[in-house]
């Protein structure tokens, strides 16, 4: 199983999170590019530490909103979307070479992430990033989106994606940000339903039912209260669950 957080997301003076800290649990870093949260520098210094420990780098592409963190849907023409998501996997590539390293995933951040589950156009113009950038890099999104099923269209890898701290819809999709039970912030909560994902492929969601969960990879945000602490006990309760832990990429 695949342990992925969302890292570099700060900006200029701004700090989110603790990278170096995650970048020692994590087995993928999905590295923010620029446009929803990180800087050049950022990107560097995260690109390096990752690097350095052997953690597969992904481009975390987002909506041009810096003020709203890329929570905040935007209606983009498809040109313009594909060519700002290849304009950050370019960025990104850039600083992973400068260490021996390469962009080897991509996955939507924030609200970019949702709309492409749903939005043919949004989810179109992702796919014709990737391939145009390289066709063998594998998307990291939720099962069954519809970013999911034109990506396997196009004959791009998909690699599945499930969240330890977000609450689940009955349908499989998240509750979204800013409702009860959108966030999970009590370390014992994620790592149990780490567990769950890695080994009985479910989760449960707000309503108390059990749904189908069948995901390669896992997601804690670095961004959520207590991240770190969080992700020791998940790695460590995956761990000892007899889970591998190893990057898909």
């Amino acid at each position: 199983m695949d342990l992925n957080a969302d890292l570099g997301e700060g900006f200029g003076i701004w700090r989110l999170g603790d990278d170096e800290a995650l970048l020692d649990l994590v087995t993928s870093a999905n590295v923010a590019c620029g446009f929803h949260g990180g800087d050049p520098s950022t990107m560097r210094r995260v690109c390096e530490g990752a690097a350095q420990r052997g953690v597969a780098v992904g481009a975390q592409v987002g909506y041009r909103d810096l003020a709203g963190f890329g929570r905040r849907r935007i209606a983009y023409d498809f040109i313009e979307l594909r060519d700002e998501v290849t304009y950050q996997l370019g960025a990104l590539d850039a600083f992973c070479r400068l260490f021996g390293t390469r962009v080897r995933y991509l996955k939507p951040h924030g609200a970019l992430y949702h709309v492409a589950s749903t939005d043919e156009s949004q989810a179109a113009a992702l796919v014709a990033a990737v391939t145009g950038h390289n066709p063998d890099l594998p998307v990291l999104c939720q099962p069954g989106s519809m970013l999911a099923q034109l990506a396997v269209g196009a004959g791009l890898p998909v690699v599945a994606e499930g969240f330890a701290d977000r609450g689940y819809l009955p349908n499989g999709a998240l509750v979204p940000r800013g409702t009860a039970g959108a966030l999970i912030t009590d370390p014992d909560e994620v790592a149990t339903r780490a567990v769950r994902m890695a080994t009985e492929r479910t989760t449960v969601a707000v309503d108390g039912t059990v749904i189908p969960c069948p995901v390669n990879s896992i997601c804690v945000h670095g961004d959520t209260p207590g991240a770190v602490s969080a992700t020791e006990l998940v790695r460590a309760s995956l761990i000892d669950a007899g889970v591998t832990l190893a990057s898909f990429a």
